[in-house]
Order: structure tokens, then sequence, then C-alpha cells
């Protein structure tokens, strides 16, 4: 199971390519996952694409799936239909180990030329960079967060 940390810079092109940064390439090598799918969408909760490898999707959109009963519920079918709009799936070429992003999904997240990978464990986000910076919580947040967090275990 491949797991992704830290960050990156990388620049789109015009036609909506960016090089897979080599830091998440390795770690999905060393976990056995090189050659894999990978599975984009927009975020759900941020203004970012969230990047998972297809074994990691399959798990998480079945955990969301579980949750729901699309062929009676009428608000469930038409969450999980929004739920599965505009995913696509994508492979890094072999040359340059480019992605190709769909020219939809950098218009929803505003993505244009210089983009942030962050490695948010189980999958990659993918931000505009000055969005990113304004996404993060401050640090007193962070830390209010952490002690409550801590708080729970106890």
């Amino acid at each position: 199971m491949v797991r992704f940390y830290g960050k990156t810079g990388g620049k789109l092109d015009d036609k909506g390519r960016v090089v897979f940064p080599a830091v998440f390439r390795d770690a999905m090598t060393r976990s056995g996952e090189s050659d894999t799918t990978l599975i984009i969408k927009k975020s759900v909760h941020g203004n970012c694409l969230d990047l998972y490898t297809l074994d990691e999707w399959v798990k998480r959109s079945d955990k969301v799936m579980e949750t729901l009963d699309t062929e009676l519920n009428p608000e469930h079918a038409a969450f999980w239909s929004k739920f599965n709009d505009e995913v696509y799936q994508v492979v890094p070429d072999g040359k340059l180990g480019r992605i190709n992003i769909p020219e939809v999904l950098l218009k929803a997240t505003g993505l244009t030329k210089e983009v942030v990978f962050a490695g948010v464990g189980y999958k990659i986000e993918i931000w505009d960079r000055e969005r990113r910076e304004a996404s993060l919580i401050s640090e007193s947040d962070f830390k209010k967060t952490a002690a409550g967090l801590s708080e729970k275990k106890q």
C-alpha cells in the first residue's frame, strides 16, 4: 500500500499535462504500484484535485457506497452520481512521467500554470500554488485541533 508524503511543485503545459513528481513515482515503485492507473477528481472539500491509486480509490469509494442505498433513496442516488461525476483515470506516460489533467478539472479548480502536489498519506492533492497556501489552517488552529484530538484519546 503506497503512502504519499511531502509537497513539491510542478508546471502545467498548454495541453494540461504536468510531470508527475519523482518523489511520488518512487513511493509507488517502492510499494510495487509503479504501473498503476491513477484516479483524479475534484476534491469534495477543497478547490483542488485529489489523485489516488486505483486500489485506494476503489477502497475509499466502496466505503462511501456502503453507507448509501442508491436503489431506494433518491438523495443517495443523486449523491452517488455527483460523487462519481468527472472521475477520470490517468496513467503517467512512460517517457517523462507526465499526466494529462482533463480540461474540465483544470477549469473547476482554476489550475493554470504553477501547481503544488501535496502528499496527504493515502492521496495526493493538486493545488494552484497560491490557493494551497491560503487553504491551510493557521498555526493556532492547528495546535488547537491537535490538542482536541489528544483529549479524545484519553
